[in-house]
């Protein structure tokens, strides 16, 4: 084995439904103007208009999972360091057929 470092991205794909956009907004809006959000007043203003413009509720999602969370996925297996975690968020048209099929909903 060589000292060279080895690198392993892991991609995750979540479909996720909407059951109510107005709370996710709202819940992400409180995260928005909490007095810990590393943000300027021009910066909550903006970021809350982007929340609440967006009907998909993606804006608000992203808003609401820090990246962090993703990686203790892995924080459990000690032969690796998790390096970085990058999270987007999109509108979707639904589960794919396959999700469907491997919960029995198809």
């Amino acid at each position: 084995m060589s000292d060279e470092p080895k690198f392993l991205r892991l991609t995750v794909e979540l479909t996720v439904e909407v059951l109510d956009v107005d709370a996710l907004q709202a819940a992400a809006l409180a995260e928005i103007r909490h007095p810990d959000a590393d943000l300027t007043e021009e910066e909550r203003t903006e970021q809350a208009e982007l929340v609440t413009s967006d009907d998909s509720g993606a804006s608000a999602l992203q808003w609401l999972i820090e990246p962090d969370h993703v990686l203790q996925l892995v924080d459990h297996i000690t032969e690796i360091e998790p390096r970085e975690a990058v999270l987007g968020v999109e509108p979707s048209e639904g589960p794919s057929e396959e999700e469907e099929e491997e919960h029995g909903h198809g």
